[in-house]
């Protein structure tokens, strides 16, 4: 089972180290090209503050498990974290899973992103053995096709089971779990969100806020995000204007053979005036005939 482990020390935190993660933007999802779409995906997001029972600051516990920007692809299923002065100094199991993938891709006429995770159970500091939540199989995915209407979809499969209770979430808003002496978990279900060319899909997102008292550890809040997609599309081709007739302009021996080869098509010709004064010459000779005839018979 692969697994990333972190290491917070609490020195580093307050120094810089605390600004530097409340103040770094999200990690963009482009392509690899101007012009292509954008995607992202990620398995498993923490925002989370921890006070210890000895300090009165707080530590931010901020992680991801398989954040990928398109084109990427990853497939680790165990995420560790270390606080200083948690539990001891022993890594904190934050997520453990039988399948936890995430894949981005995209190029001129398309950007997709997909998370799945599969028998899963997230940990926070102070209840290593209660679970914040298990799962039985979360998925998100989200479609930005060139020219089309982005498609956001997310499913919530199989039981859910929140500090300990199985709980039946609720399409119409967020499901509370109160527990005595542990705290609160407000969870929102395949949540989805579209515009004319982004989408984004998110299968749980949990409002925690829990107070264990136990491995010195007094408070949890924040948020935690489960399989998250994200797309935007590309730009949509622009069409190609008409092409031009190419007009040549006419010379004057073309314009002379064209009208040639307009009298030839209506039957006239170079030889036309000539042709036409002989025969009115042979018709005046035969008028003078005639009259020259009719006047020795009169006679």
């Amino acid at each position: 089972m692969n697994s990333n482990t972190f290491r917070m020390p609490v020195a580093a935190l307050f120094a810089t180290g605390a600004v530097a993660l409340l103040a770094a933007p999200p990690a963009s999802a482009t392509g690899s090209h101007p012009g292509e779409g954008k995607a992202s995906a990620v398995v498993l997001r923490t925002g989370l503050d921890v006070r210890l029972l000895n300090k009165t600051v707080q530590i931010p516990l901020k992680a991801t498990l398989n954040e990928v920007s398109a084109p990427a692809d990853a497939a680790k299923t165990a995420l560790t974290v270390t606080l200083d002065g948690v539990e001891g100094g022993r890594p904190v199991s934050v997520l453990r899973a039988d399948v936890a993938t995430s894949k981005a891709t995209a190029d001129k006429s398309r950007a997709e992103a997909e998370a799945n995770l599969a028998k899963a159970r997230v940990h926070v500091p102070g209840l290593p053995a209660l679970s914040l939540i298990e799962v039985e199989k979360v998925t998100s995915k989200a479609v930005c096709a060139a020219g089309e209407k982005p498609v956001a979809t997310s499913n919530v499969l199989g039981a859910v089971t929140v500090l300990g209770k199985r709980v039946t979430l609720s399409a119409g808003g967020p499901t509370k779990v109160e527990v005595p002496e542990v705290g609160l978990v407000s969870l929102e279900r395949s949540a989805t969100e579209t515009t004319s060319t982004t989408a984004a899909a998110t299968a749980l997102r949990l409002k925690v806020s829990v107070n264990p008292l136990h491995l010195n550890v007094a408070e949890v809040d924040g948020e935690v995000v489960l399989a998250e997609a994200r797309c935007e599309s590309p730009a949509a081709p622009v069409p190609s204007a008409p092409a031009k007739p190419d007009v040549k302009p006419q010379s004057a021996a073309s314009s002379t053979s064209g009208t040639e080869a307009n009298l030839a098509e209506t039957g006239g010709g170079s030889l036309t005036p000539y042709v036409t004064g002989g025969a009115l010459i042979l018709l005046g000779f035969g008028a003078a005939a005639l009259v020259v005839t009719r006047r020795g018979r009169a006679s």
